[in-house]
């Protein structure tokens, strides 16, 4: 098995349920995407929240 998928399944029976219901769907969603080879086009939300930040400051003003 790969070192990623072997830390993650020791890592899904650590985690509250919730948090590792939350990481299920999320990489449930990169899997999907990866499968479309469309990985490259989907935003990252760390870009997202910057963006939204910014257009809270702007609106602040």
């Amino acid at each position: 098995m790969d070192i990623l998928a072997e830390k993650l399944d020791a890592r899904l029976s650590q985690w509250n349920p919730e948090t590792a219901a939350e990481a299920r769907e999320r990489i449930t969603e990169v899997i999907e995407l990866a499968d479309h080879d469309v990985l490259d086009l989907a935003r990252s939300r760390g870009v997202e929240q910057e963006v939204l930040d910014l257009l809270d400051e702007a609106s602040a003003r």
